[in-house]
C-alpha cells in the first residue's frame, strides 16, 4: 500500500499506463550510452545524472506497484516505494536535472523515449502538488491571467501601440501598423509574453515582415500567449485550458491560420501536443513564423539583402522545434538568404546540444546555478564558431544564451530569426 497522500500520483499513473508507456518502462537495458548525450552527466560525471537512471526511477515505482515480483520481493527487482524519499529524488532529478531535450532518446541503443518517461514522472508529481514552485508559479500566471508574465491587457495594448507608432515612422507609411482583433484576418499571430515585457524588437520585426509581405494579419490582446508551461510541468489539464484559449480566439476572429511566434516549446505544445490536450484536431492551419518566412521568400513576397548583415552568424537549434519538432532546414534556408557569413556549430541540427534552459529550467530559480553550469557546453560550442551573432528561434533559448553570454564572456549578440530577417528586408 502507498501512503494516502501519494495515492493520486499512482491514480494518474494508472491512467497513463497504455502500451507506449509500458513498453518504454520495460525496455532500458542499462547500457549507459545515454550519459554521453546529457548535459548534466557530461558536466557533473555523477551516475545519478545518467538519463537511464532517471528512467529507472520511474520504472522502479512501476515495478513496485504493478508487477508480481515488485509486490512480493521488491528488493530483488529494484522496486521502490512511493514515499517521501523517492518523491524528493524524483523532484530533484526529473525537474531539476533534465531539460527534456530528447538528445538522450535519439542516442539510446534501443530507442527508449526518455523525455516521454520523464514527463510521465512529472505528471505524477503534479497530482501530489510537488511541482517545483518556480515552475508552478509560471503555470499559475498563465492559467489565471491569460499569459505567463501576468501582463495586464491595457499594458499590452499600450506596448503594441507605441511599437506600431515607431514602425510607422521607420517605414514612413501609416499602413505599417499592428491590427488588434481584426475579424476575418487571414492570419492570427501569437507572442511569447517575454516579447512585450522585455523584447519589443521581436514584435516590431514580425510586424515589419508582415508589412513587407502584404500579409492580412492580426494580434489579439486577449489570447496571444504561444507558450504552454504545462507541457514542462506535466499538467495535461492545464495544458488543455491554455490550448483552448487560442483555438477559441481563432474561431472568434474567423482566421484561417494560427502563426506561432519564435518559441521552441510553444511550437511543440501547440503544433503537436495541443490537439492531444483538447482531444480534437484543429479546424484551422497552424505554422511557425519561421516556416512562414520561408514561404514568403520562396514566393517572392519579401526580398532580403544579405549585405545588410555582414557579421559572422551561427544558429542554436531549440530542442522542441528541431530535434522534437522537425523544423530543421527552414531556419538555415533563411539565414543563407539573410546574412553574408553563416557558420554552423558542432554538432548541430537534431544532434545539437540543448542550451540548458529548456524543460522549464528558466522558470525554476531553485536550480539556476545548476542550469548555468551545464550551459558551459553550449557556451563552448558558440565560442568555437567564432561567431559574433547567435540566432535562435526561441525566447527560452534567448534568455539562457544571454545569461551564458554574460557568465562565460562570449561577447556575442543574441537575436531571433525575425530580427535578422527584418534587418535584411528590402522594402
Amino acid at each position: 500500500m502507498v501512503e494516502k497522500k501519494y495515492q493520486p500520483a499512482l491514480d494518474i499513473f494508472d491512467k497513463m499506463l497504455h502500451g507506449k508507456l509500458k513498453t518504454h518502462l520495460n525496455s532500458c537495458v542499462h547500457c549507459g550510452l545515454c550519459g554521453e548525450s546529457c548535459l548534466y552527466y557530461l558536466t557533473h560525471k555523477e551516475d545519478k545524472y545518467i538519463p537511464g537512471k532517471k528512467v529507472d526511477l520511474i520504472s522502479a515505482i512501476y515495478r513496485r506497484y504493478y508487477t508480481l515480483l515488485g509486490k512480493t520481493v521488491p528488493k530483488w527487482v529494484g522496486a521502490k516505494d512511493l514515499n517521501d524519499e523517492t518523491v524528493a529524488e524524483m523532484v530533484d532529478l526529473i525537474y531539476g536535472a533534465c531539460t527534456m531535450c530528447g538528445r538522450c532518446s535519439m542516442h539510446c541503443s534501443i530507442g527508449v523515449d526518455i523525455a516521454f518517461l520523464v514527463r510521465a514522472g512529472r505528471s505524477m508529481l503534479v497530482e501530489i502538488n510537488k511541482v517545483v514552485p518556480g515552475l508552478q508559479s509560471t503555470v499559475d500566471a498563465a492559467l489565471n491571467t491569460g499569459n505567463n508574465m501576468g501582463i495586464p491587457r491595457d499594458e499590452l495594448i499600450d506596448t503594441i501601440e507605441w511599437i506600431a507608432e515607431d514602425l510607422e515612422m521607420e517605414l514612413d507609411d501609416e499602413k505599417a501598423t499592428i491590427p488588434l482583433d481584426k475579424k476575418g484576418a487571414k492570419v492570427l499571430y501569437t507572442l511569447n509574453p517575454r516579447e512585450p515585457k522585455f523584447f519589443p524588437l521581436s514584435i516590431s520585426a514580425a510586424a515589419k515582415i508582415f508589412y513587407a509581405a502584404g500579409e492580412d494579419w492580426t494580434l489579439s490582446p486577449d489570447a496571444y500567449d504561444v507558450t504552454n508551461y504545462c507541457y514542462f510541468s506535466g499538467d495535461d489539464k492545464g495544458g488543455a485550458v491554455i490550448t483552448q484559449r487560442l483555438v477559441d480566439k481563432v474561431a472568434e476572429l474567423g482566421c484561417e491560420t494560427l502563426v506561432l511566434a519564435e518559441c521552441g516549446h510553444g511550437f511543440r505544445g501547440n503544433r503537436w501536443e495541443g490537439p492531444n490536450y483538447i482531444n480534437k484536431s484543429y479546424p484551422f492551419n497552424e505554422i511557425s513564423i519561421v516556416e512562414l518566412i520561408v514561404e514568403y521568400i520562396r514566393e517572392g513576397r519579401i526580398k532580403l539583402d544579405p549585405a545588410k548583415n555582414t557579421k559572422k552568424v551561427t544558429i542554436h537549434d531549440p530542442c522542441n522545434m528541431v530535434r522534437e519538432g522537425g523544423v530543421i532546414e527552414e531556419q538555415r534556408f533563411i539565414l543563407k538568404q539573410a546574412v553574408s557569413d553563416f557558420v554552423e556549430m558542432t554538432p548541430h541540427g537534431v544532434n545539437n546540444f540543448c542550451c540548458g534552459g529548456g524543460g522549464g529550467q528558466l522558470a525554476m530559480s531553485e536550480y539556476a546555478e545548476r542550469r548555468i553550469k551545464v550551459g558551459k557546453i553550449k557556451a563552448d560550442q558558440i565560442r568555437a564558431t567564432g561567431a559574433e551573432i547567435v540566432v535562435t528561434p526561441c525566447h527560452n533559448c534567448i534568455d539562457q544564451l544571454m545569461e551564458l553570454n554574460k557568465e562565460y564572456k562570449l561577447n556575442v549578440e543574441i537575436k531571433t530569426i525575425g530580427e535578422i530577417v527584418a534587418d535584411a528586408i528590402v522594402i
